[in-house]
């Protein structure tokens, strides 16, 4: 017997939401004037919880950190479906000329102080139709996005089994600098994984003029910044793509000296886990044959910092009816590419079948060529889509258990 909801009867959360919209608004402004970096976000984790007094809710709080979980329990037996919104900012000064812009060196850059509060309205829509929900939603409030360490941390604690049993569908919700109010989804690849390549090349040092003394392992790591381009080329297929991009060079500071080491740190993109892998094992054998191309002890490795954000092809179908349904097909994109950007939501995903979906966010007026991006200090959001995202997010938490394979 299938314990999806039944899709005709859902509460008619637009409305609810529209409701919500300048309330939600208010409290974005009032958590973007506080961001807080990491994960300890004691003033966040405090104002969000004034949210819910007095509400029929449970909270689940995790020890030592400010990461905490809301848990819905309705009237009617069903499964648990998880809802998450990350809560930390990013480390950069605001430059938004927003009237309620942070005043400190740490910003919401990423949006995700629209997270946070989209999720409390979802959060008021549920319980307040908990009488006719089947079954729990768990609301999962999670610290350190941005250091891809939150959601893994969550999970480890013992996330999933917070509300008695585990959840059969997980959903997520990210601002992107897109048409305001807009929906995109993609089936399968979402978001590509977070790879970090550090090599080291150990050399002999050396006076500049004289580099037939030494050995010199600057040649070695040009060579092997070049041989990486190569490799994307030759051995991935553009169909499954993977960006790998050189971000630092290092060899010392005096500029007649052949130092005795030199260094290349790289950032790793890639949408499946075969690629993932495949290209940390390759570049860690270049590395070794061009450091004995160039007679240089080589220290190289390759850390995944969180997997590809991978959308479960019947959670993103839902996802695509549920936004059509919501607020019509205009306003509903299938994406055809990925997003190269990561998201530690992929561990969730990796864990618990579900979907993280794009909602476009930018101001009024905005033309979404050459908008501020994420992560920029000039970014701006729009609190206008609040209610609408909260709906979204409602109802998803609403549709229970995936629909068969």
């Amino acid at each position: 017997m299938s314990t999806q909801q039944n899709v005709s009867a859902a509460p008619d959360f637009r409305a609810m939401g529209a409701g919500l919209t300048d309330q939600l608004g208010a409290l974005r402004r009032e958590l973007h004037q506080i961001p807080e970096l990491g994960f300890d976000l004691p003033r966040t984790k405090s104002r969000l919880l004034q949210e819910f007094t007095g509400m029929p809710v449970e909270i689940r709080e995790f020890d030592g950190w400010s990461a905490f979980v809301v848990i819905v329990r309705g009237d009617r037996p069903g499964p648990v479906v998880l809802v998450r919104g990350d809560m930390d900012a990013l480390p950069v000064r605001e430059d938004s000329g927003e009237d309620f812009a942070s005043t400190g060196d740490s910003m919401h850059a990423c949006g995700h102080d629209m997270h946070m509060a989209a999720l409390v309205g979802a959060v008021k829509m549920i319980a307040y139709h908990r009488a006719a929900l089947a079954g729990s939603v768990m609301f999962m409030f999670q610290p350190a996005e941005e250091t891809a360490g939150g959601a893994r941390r969550m999970l480890d604690e013992g996330l999933l089994d917070l509300a008695g049993e585990r959840p059969v569908a997980a959903w997520g919700v990210h601002e992107m600098p897109y048409p305001a109010g807009t929906v995109h989804v993609r089936v399968g690849a979402q978001m590509a994984s977070n790879c970090q390549l550090v090599a080291t090349f150990h050399g002999r040092g050396g006076h500049g003029s004289a580099p037939h003394t030494a050995i010199d392992p600057v040649p070695a790591v040009l060579d092997f910044g070049q041989q990486l381009q190569t490799l994307v080329t030759r051995e991935f297929s553009v169909f499954d793509p993977v960006v790998c991009t050189v971000t630092q060079l290092g060899a010392g500071k005096m500029y007649n000296v052949i130092h005795d080491q030199a260094s290349l740190g790289a950032t790793i993109r890639a949408v499946s886990k075969d690629t993932t892998d495949r290209f940390g094992e390759r570049a860690r054998q270049i590395a070794e044959l061009v450091g004995r191309i160039h007679r240089c002890e080589v220290d190289a490795s390759f850390r995944v910092n969180c997997p590809a954000t991978v959308n479960d092809p019947r959670a993103a179908r839902v996802a695509l009816d549920t936004a059509r349904r919501l607020f019509g097909p205009d306003r509903v994109v299938e994406m055809s590419q990925p997003v190269m950007a990561s998201e530690d939501f992929s561990y969730v995903l990796d864990e618990v079948p579900g979907a993280f979906l794009f909602v476009g966010a930018l101001p009024d007026g905005v033309d979404p060529v050459g908008a501020p991006q994420l992560h920029s200090p000039q970014a701006r959001y729009n609190s206008r889509i609040l209610g609408d995202q909260a709906a979204l997010l409602s109802a998803l938490a609403w549709t229970g258990e995936l629909p068969p394979a």
